[in-house]
């Protein structure tokens, strides 16, 4: 009963004009502050208004007192020592005191080489590009059709050299899940270390810091209902990390700054209150996205998954449609809100580098959309949804037999899915 009251509220304050704003399925972009979160935060911004490193009265004492409750919150999540968590802004400045901080550090001992994958977000790519022009040999392993790295290509890139292997727990855009234990085990054999950017698993799915090995893990606090502007980075005992930015002392002189109390405390809320509701979202999400793809694809022909369905985010699908262009399914899906797999501006259509890398024959349709499931989804929003999706994409194949543009038939994208099945 409480958590249906607490429910009902949260979408009182997400939905005030419910009737004219549309069903929001893009929770893998961002997700509103749960009021449980914000109820923890308040304080912290008026009453509690003490710096959490003025420790020498009581103001300071308390709002201390308040990080190091969240801190461990975090830790709690993954199974880790609350000082092995270091609060940033985000996972973005999570991802590059990682990877650059940890590169630069091993260098000097001859690790000149690091190893990613093609399909991560920018967040993780871009410091990539930085430790290439610093020297760096970096590797990009390719993703199999549903997503997911060979393990062997993984194997073959690892030398002594390697310094760093950086992959994500689960993507951003396909929802797949990467096999991270696997992989660390793999980097620590040969001397390197493993970070995972779990922006997008953190609160989500299953992570032990401890058996899954992993050395450091990037999250944010908006991705569980958190505040915006934190994040927190956890970096095993012992993790050689030079910091990127230099000033005081503050979270082991990593990631100097006054730490912001009330965000700190509302990612640890945040935190808590996902891992407590974790498996059962999970199996209420898995359902509704069951329902989703089923209902779409018995009442449409044409209708791709990329990515592998299995190993997969329970509130993620990302899904082509034959027969239309991108640029007028997302014109016209009006009544949901949701996220393109792909740039469109008025002379091109650029296709997601992520679809790129698994769409191996360049045979995916440009028309994806990526749908994310929520704390505030429910039954009904996922009816009105695929009955929009459904008129939509009907209407547009009706105005246009031929798709237009570089859409692919719908009989082409049967004959696609059929061999998917057959090479289960």
């Amino acid at each position: 009963m409480k958590r249906k009251f607490i429910c009902y509220i949260f979408a009182g304050i997400l939905f005030t004009k419910a009737n004219a704003d549309p069903i929001y399925l893009d929770y893998q972009a961002t997700t509103p502050v749960d009021p449980r979160v914000l109820e923890s935060m308040l304080p912290y911004f008026t009453k509690e208004f003490g710096n959490p490193h003025s420790t020498t009265h009581v103001y300071g004492t308390r709002a201390h007192e308040a990080v190091e409750q969240a801190r461990a919150q975090v830790a709690s999540v993954i199974n880790a020592d609350p000082q092995e968590i270091i609060f940033t802004s985000g996972a973005t400045e999570a991802d590059n005191i990682a990877i650059l901080g940890v590169s630069r550090a091993l260098k000097s001992q001859g690790k000149s080489e690091v190893i990613s994958v093609a399909t991560e977000h920018k967040a993780v790519l871009e410091p990539f590009k930085v430790l290439e022009q610093e020297g760096f040999k970096v590797t990009l392993l390719p993703v199999q059709k549903n997503g997911i790295i060979n393990i062997s290509d993984l194997e073959k890139a690892l030398s002594s050299k390697t310094a760093l292997v950086s992959v994500m727990a689960v993507n951003n855009e396909i929802g797949v899940l990467q096999p991270i234990r696997e992989i660390a085990k793999l980097a620590h054999k040969h001397g390197a270390f493993f970070h995972t950017d779990a922006a997008q698993g953190f609160g989500k799915i299953p992570l032990d810091v401890t058996k899954d090995d992993i050395d450091l893990l990037s999250i944010s606090g908006h991705k569980i209902y958190g505040p915006k502007g934190v994040g927190a980075l956890f970096i095993k005992k012992g993790t050689p990390v030079i910091p990127l930015v230099y000033g005081g002392g503050q979270e082991r002189k990593i990631r100097p700054g006054t730490v912001p109390t009330p965000l700190c405390v509302g990612l640890g809320k945040a935190a808590q209150v996902a891992e407590q509701e974790r498996i059962s979202e999970s199996k209420r999400l898995l359902a509704l996205r069951n329902k989703l793809l089923n209902t779409l694809q018995k009442n449409l022909r044409g209708v791709l998954v990329n990515g592998d369905l299995e190993k997969r985010l329970p509130g993620n699908l990302n899904l082509s449609f034959a027969g239309v262009d991108s640029a007028p399914l997302l014109s016209n899906l009006k009544g949901i809100a949701v996220s393109a797999s792909s740039a469109c501006s008025s002379d091109s259509l650029e296709v997601s580098y992520v679809i790129q890398a698994i769409d191996h024959e360049r045979t995916i349709p440009p028309a994806i959309i990526r749908l994310s499931l929520g704390r505030l989804t429910t039954e009904t929003d996922i009816d009105k949804a695929t009955d929009e999706i459904i008129r939509v994409v009907n209407d547009l194949r009706e105005k246009n037999p031929t798709g237009g543009g570089r859409a692919c038939k719908v009989e082409d994208i049967e004959k696609i899915k059929e061999g998917l099945l057959k090479n289960k």
